[in-house]
């Protein structure tokens, strides 16, 4: 299934839901795709994959993972893309997804996705390492912005003229986290906005929507445990406005409620997608990133 063809709103694929997505089809519970992190079915065999295999057949799917290190200094590791390769020649997702971001160092993973220095010595790196992780994968991969805690004293530019020059020299595509983009720009003390705004809307092939937390700092924190928060959907509204109806999931990673709530959630979505396409017909053509 191409790129093209994937639309609407999608969930991740949690265990908690496997019996739910076995016993309907997912679009009659109100599901139009699913995204599964592709790790949890790279072992071969067993109970995960036989319920993704049963699932996939009445849904389309999106992988997204969380081990590529793309940003990292060690070697890509290829044993490991060329599994995700077969996964994805299995079930053939719409995309592949991972985060711009490394995860670890002289083989140690630090289970953490770790921001880059937004540098251009960086942006070469990585360039040439989405490059080549394209042509093992026979396919574009879509990068996701994280929430990030802290910058480096390095940097040369700022998180979203990275993202856009990356996708240009890459030819690759993004995963725009709009919850991440609210998380880092409070972090930060800068203009999500502005962030949103600097996007390529042409290169924007997914968005995800998710929870977050404040910590005793006053930081938020990325958690996936909760409900969208209203910010969060006003500036949702924004990059649909902005950039046009885009396919849209909501995460949750923990204190995963029944799936009926999620497809609350998921229907407010679609309500604020409308709204924001309405509010975008009606306003003068924006200016947007090719």
């Amino acid at each position: 299934m191409g790129a093209n063809k994937l639309h609407g709103f999608g969930l991740g694929l949690r265990t908690d839901h496997y019996a739910d997505f076995r016993a309907a089809p997912a679009r009659e519970l109100g599901v139009d795709w699913l995204e599964v992190i592709s790790e949890n079915y790279l072992v071969p065999g067993g109970k995960p994959l036989a319920h993704l295999d049963a699932i996939r057949r009445d849904v389309p799917m999106v992988m997204h993972g969380v081990s590529m290190s793309i940003g990292g200094s060690d070697a890509l590791d290829l044993a490991y893309l060329r599994e995700l390769k077969a996964l994805a020649d299995r079930i053939e997702p719409a995309w592949l997804s991972d985060h711009l971001c490394w995860t670890g160092v002289n083989g140690h993973n630090l289970h953490d996705l770790l921001p880059l220095p937004y540098t251009e010595a960086a942006l070469r790196h990585v360039t040439e390492r989405v490059l080549r992780v394209q042509d093992v994968l026979g396919r574009q991969l879509l990068l996701e912005n994280v929430s990030s805690y802290v910058s480096w004293s390095a940097d040369e530019m700022s998180e979203w003229q990275f993202i856009a020059e990356l996708t240009r020299r890459a030819d690759c595509e993004l995963l725009l986290d709009v919850n991440n983009v609210y998380v880092s720009a409070t972090n930060h003390g800068f203009d999500p906005r502005a962030f949103i705004d600097a996007m390529p809307a042409g290169r924007v092939r997914q968005i995800h929507l998710a929870g977050h937390e404040t910590n005793d700092d006053g930081f938020l924190v990325d958690t996936h445990d909760h409900p969208v928060c209203e910010a969060v959907w006003a500036l949702y509204r924004h990059t649909i406005a902005r950039l046009g109806p885009v396919p849209t999931m909501i995460e949750r990673d923990d204190h995963i409620p029944p799936l009926a709530e999620l497809v609350d959630e998921l229907a407010r979505a679609r309500r604020e997608c409308a709204a924001a396409l309405a509010e975008r017909q009606r306003a003068p053509m924006l200016e947007v990133a090719p």
